[in-house]
């Protein structure tokens, strides 16, 4: 926190009137990307006259959109989305981030629930959907930042998760008989 504070050019009891533990300062930090990935998910079903097909691919635009916001940002949230640091924030910051998290979730079921049904596409539950997308979202934008560090690559988060997504899509396809 002292670093932190310096940096920021603050005294360090400064930072700590706002925040318990440098964890808590760091796990506040995405609260602004997911309160903008809400708000772009929030349009996403209720386009009047919008296919199945162009939710979906709004949808997919949201998260993508949501990288290019803030990507550093939203890495660091990944990377923080750990048992041990969400031990560690305030009952409020943990309250916070759960609603929005909750939300964003409920999002991403209403896009698939919707869709889902218009389609042609395997009974699945869309709860489970829901995680699995957002676990392929933050795999794939890990998984880049290793490959940018490990190989100096350059940054193929969209190109990647287009495809991911192009691959869930189809793989919720019902079988042709």
């Amino acid at each position: 926190m002292g670093n932190i504070a310096k940096e920021a050019e603050l005294s360090p009891g400064t930072l700590y009137m706002y925040f318990d533990s440098k964890e808590e300062l760091l796990a506040s930090l995405p609260v602004r990307t997911l309160q903008y990935l809400l708000i772009r998910m929030e349009h996403t079903n209720e386009e009047v006259g919008a296919s199945a097909v162009e939710r979906l691919e709004n949808l997919k635009n949201c998260f993508l959109g949501t990288y290019d916001f803030d990507p550093l940002v939203l890495i660091n949230m990944f990377k923080l989305q750990s048992i041990e640091t969400l031990q560690h924030i305030s009952y409020e910051l943990l309250t916070e981030i759960t609603e929005l998290a909750r939300k964003i979730l409920g999002r991403i079921i209403g896009v698939l629930s919707t869709s889902l049904n218009e389609e042609a596409f395997a009974a699945h539950h869309p709860n489970a959907l829901a995680d699995i997308l957002w676990g392929l979202f933050s795999g794939v934008v890990l998984r880049e930042e290793i490959n940018k560090v490990i190989n100096a690559k350059d940054d193929l988060v969209r190109a990647k998760f287009e495809l991911a997504f192009e691959i869930f899509i189809r793989g919720l396809q019902a079988p042709q008989h």
